[in-house]
Order: structure tokens, then sequence, then C-alpha cells
């Protein structure tokens, strides 16, 4: 059996405050392979989107071990982490968090260009992964000038735009209709025939969940197999 992408043993998140310690996490064991696609599900402050942010390297576990890939966040410096970010992981949120002043082609373009690309190649990049998602006519529309289903998608081709091996969509359909949520879902399910990506997504939405190779739930600071 190869290595699994994601390695997590013994994984910890504790918030303390002068009142008490909550334990979000506890002692928290997880693997998936490369190119699968897992849903984890929870009540409404469960810890899913914590979760999320440790294993995109946006926030530290309080114990345990993590690994992505080649990485070992659990030994990573700021530094190094913001370049595991960059490289290896892409993020969708349940707000897209487009830039209101550039057009979807500059949105998606931006973390490339960031990176050192050539302006021309950072763009050209996000032109094919705007027309992947059926958005080839909305190229210089600005996010205002967009559906929500459209502007979804933009972000997510904005994720995938430094070609990660890992995409992290947090309620990536909560905001929008049950129209636009059955398009978004398709593309994120399509990630790994289409990209290579392994997705790893948070959401309450059952039916989304459903799509999902594998599906947990965490509860507890406890992930189980639903």
């Amino acid at each position: 059996m190869s290595e699994p992408l994601i390695s997590c043993r013994g994984l910890g998140k504790t918030f303390a405050s002068a009142a008490e310690e909550l334990h979000v996490l506890r002692d928290l064991d997880f693997a998936a392979e490369a190119g699968a696609s897992v849903a984890v599900t929870g009540a409404s402050g469960s810890g899913k989107s914590t979760f999320l942010s440790i294993l995109g390297g946006l926030d530290r576990p309080s114990s345990g071990e993590l690994r992505v890939g080649a990485w070992n966040l659990s030994a990573l410096p700021e530094r190094r982490l913001a370049e595991f970010r960059a490289s290896t992981v892409g993020f969708v949120f349940q707000f897209h968090y487009l830039l209101k002043d550039f057009d979807a082609l500059e949105n998606v373009a931006l973390p490339a260009y960031m990176r050192g690309e050539p302006r021309a190649q950072a763009f050209e990049k996000a032109r094919i992964l705007l027309e992947d998602m059926e958005l080839g006519s909305r190229l210089h529309h600005f996010p205002s000038q967009l559906s929500g289903g459209e502007r979804q998608r933009a972000a997510i081709a904005r994720a995938l735009v430094n070609s990660p091996g890992l995409v992290l969509a947090d309620e990536p359909t909560g905001n929008l209709d049950a129209a636009s949520a059955r398009n978004v879902r398709s593309v994120l399910f399509g990630l790994s025939a289409r990209y290579g990506a392994t997705l790893i997504l948070a959401t309450h939405d059952r039916e989304l969940a459903a799509a999902a190779d594998f599906r947990y739930e965490l509860s507890g600071g406890e992930l189980h197999l639903a």
C-alpha cells in the first residue's frame, strides 16, 4: 500500500483561556490517500474548520504529528509553513474572498504571480482554469458582476492555479442556491480526475458529503467513519 498523502497521529488542539481549556481535537488519528475525496461533517462548533486549518498549515496543533506528503508540518517554522501553503494547498471557503477591484482573470492569476511566475504564464494558467470552470465568457467580469455560483467556481480556479496536491474546502456550498450548489459539487468531486488533487471538505450538507469517497463525523473532538 502506498504512503497516504495526509497522516495525522495523536492530533490534539486545545484553546486555553483564564476560565477554561477547550479541547477541540482529542488524540485524533486520520489518513487520506492521494486522489481521494473526504467529507467531514459535524455540528456547528465541533471543530471542522479548525481541523481543516491545521491540515492546511493555517493553524498549529497543540499535540501530535501531522504529515502532508513530504512535509512534516509539526516541525516546520512559520516561514516554511508559508511555503507549504503556497506550493501544496488550495483553499476554498464558504465566502469566495475574491478581490472586488480585480476581474476574474486577475483574481485567479494572482497567487501564481505572487509566487514568482511570469505574468503571461500566470494569466494563461488562470484563463485555462476559468474556461475549465465554464467561465470563459466571464474572464473580465468583476466579482459584483458574477453570480454566487460563478464566484465560487472562480474561487476554486484560484485555489488550483498553483497546482496543489491538496484542496481544502470549508462549507463550499454554504452560501449557494440549490442549482449553484449542484454545479459546484460537480466541480469539486471532479478535482481528482481532472487535476490530480485530493479533496478534504467540511460541510453541514449531507447531500454534498454523500458524494465523497470517505465520510467522517467530528464529534467530541474525535473523528468517526460515517
